[in-house]
C-alpha cells in the first residue's frame, strides 16, 4: 500500500457472530497475511443479533478451521449503526444477515457498501452461506469452502 492510500476496511456479518463472519474474518486474514498484504486491511466481523457478545468462536466451527491451518481468535460483537459508516464493505452471510444490515441504513452510501459473500465466489454456485449452527460436520465443511471461495474473491477486487 502506498503511503498516501486508506487501508481497505471490510466488515463480516452473520447472525450471532460465532460461526461463519468470524470464520471468514479468520480465513481473509490469513489470505492477506500470506500475501504479505496485512497493511492493505482492516477486518473485523460481528453479528446482526448481540445474543453472542464476548462468546469465542463456536467450537465445532474453530475446529473445522483449525483442520485447515487457520489460527482460531476473536470473540462475539454486535453490528453497531456507525459500522456503516466506518467500514468500506460490509459482506453478508444470507439474506437475512443482508435484510437485518439493510435496516440500518441511513444512506444510499451505506447501502452500496452490502454485499452478499457469494457475490464474490468464482468456484461455487451459492445463493448464500448457510448457517451450519444446527446441522453436522458437512455443514460446517461446506460454509468453510464457500467462505474460502468468496474471501478470495474479495481479495481479487482490491489488486494490490
Amino acid at each position: 500500500m502506498k503511503k498516501n492510500e486508506r487501508r481497505h476496511r471490510i466488515l463480516f456479518v452473520c447472525m450471532g457472530n460465532i460461526c461463519r463472519s468470524p470464520a471468514a474474518e479468520m480465513i481473509f486474514r490469513k489470505m492477506i497475511r500470506d500475501t504479505g498484504r496485512e497493511n492493505d486491511f482492516t477486518i473485523d466481523s460481528a453479528g446482526t443479533i448481540g445474543f453472542h457478545a464476548g462468546k469465542a468462536p463456536d467450537t465445532r466451527m474453530a475446529s473445522t478451521l483449525r483442520a485447515r491451518g487457520y489460527e482460531i481468535f476473536g470473540g462475539a460483537r454486535q453490528l453497531r449503526e456507525e459500522d456503516l459508516d466506518h467500514y468500506d464493505l460490509i459482506v453478508t452471510m444470507d439474506d437475512e444477515n443482508a435484510k437485518d444490515v439493510a435496516d440500518l441504513v441511513t444512506s444510499p452510501e451505506q447501502e452500496a457498501k452490502i454485499r452478499p459473500l457469494v457475490s464474490f465466489c468464482t468456484r461455487y454456485d451459492a445463493t448464500e452461506v448457510p448457517d451450519p449452527y444446527y446441522g453436522g460436520q458437512k455443514g460446517f465443511d461446506h460454509a468453510v469452502a464457500l467462505l474460502e471461495d468468496g474471501c478470495t474473491g474479495i481479495l481479487a477486487e482490491f489488486p494490490a
